[in-house]
C-alpha cells in the first residue's frame, strides 16, 4: 500500500495478489481497479503486484510478479484511468519502486525499479518512459530502493546497501553493516539520510 501524491490529487493505491485499487484520499470511492491476468502464468508461480510510486506529474507506477511495470496515467479528477504503457525490462519479480525525492539533476532520471535477482532500472518520465541506465544484477535480490538527487540508494538480501549514481549506474558506496538481508529502506527527503 501507498499514498500517491501528485499535483493534482492523492490517491490511496492497494496491490495484491488480485489486482490494483486505487481509492481516492478520504476513502469514499475506489477511483480504479486493475485484475492481474493470472492465466499468463505457470500454475505454481505466485502473482502478485509490488511496489507503487507516483511519477512525472499524473503517473502511477506499479510493479508485477512477471517483472512488468504497469504506468497508469491518472486524471486531475474522475475515475478515467488508463494504463498508459508497460516498462518490460524486467526479467525478475519487480520488488520495489521509488521516485525521485528531492531534486534531480539534469538526465539523473525520477523512478527506479527493483527486482527479485537485483536489477535495477533507472527511468525518465515523460509523455514515455526512457530507460536511462540498467545496473545489472549480481545475484542477490534488491528488496528496497530509494532515489534522491540522483543517487539510488538500494538495500539487497545480502545485506548490503549500495549508492549509485542514476544517471551511469556507477557505483559510489557501498555499505557491509549487516549480516543478513536488507528488508526496507527510508529517506528522509530534506536531507537525504537513509
Amino acid at each position: 500500500a501507498a499514498w500517491c501524491v501528485l499535483p493534482s490529487r492523492v490517491l490511496l493505491v492497494l496491490t495484491s495478489q488480485k489486482g490494483i485499487q486505487m481509492y481516492e484520499s478520504d476513502g469514499s470511492i475506489m477511483v480504479y481497479w486493475h485484475a492481474l491476468d493470472v492465466g499468463e502464468h505457470p500454475p505454481a508461480q505466485a502473482v502478485f503486484a509490488r511496489g507503487i510510486a507516483a511519477a512525472g506529474g499524473h503517473f502511477i507506477c506499479v510493479g508485477t510478479s512477471s517483472g512488468s511495470v504497469l504506468v497508469f496515467d491518472i486524471p486531475p479528477k474522475g475515475t478515467n484511468v488508463t494504463v498508459s504503457e508497460v516498462l518490460e525490462e524486467h526479467r525478475d519479480a519487480i520488488t520495489d519502486i521509488a521516485s525521485e525525492l528531492g531534486q534531480a539533476p539534469a538526465g539523473a532520471g525520477d523512478v527506479v525499479t527493483a527486482d527479485d535477482a537485483g536489477t535495477l532500472c533507472v527511468w525518465s518520465s515523460g509523455e514515455e518512459f526512457t530507460l536511462l541506465s540498467k545496473i545489472l544484477a549480481f545475484g542477490c535480490s534488491c528488496s528496497s530502493v530509494k532515489l534522491w538527487q540522483g543517487i539510488v540508494a538500494a538495500g539487497y538480501g545480502n545485506g548490503q546497501i549500495r549508492l549509485y549514481e542514476a544517471a551511469s549506474g556507477v557505483l559510489r558506496a557501498e555499505v557491509n553493516a549487516h549480516a543478513r538481508w536488507i528488508y526496507a529502506l527510508d529517506l528522509a527527503p530534506q536531507t537525504g539520510k537513509v
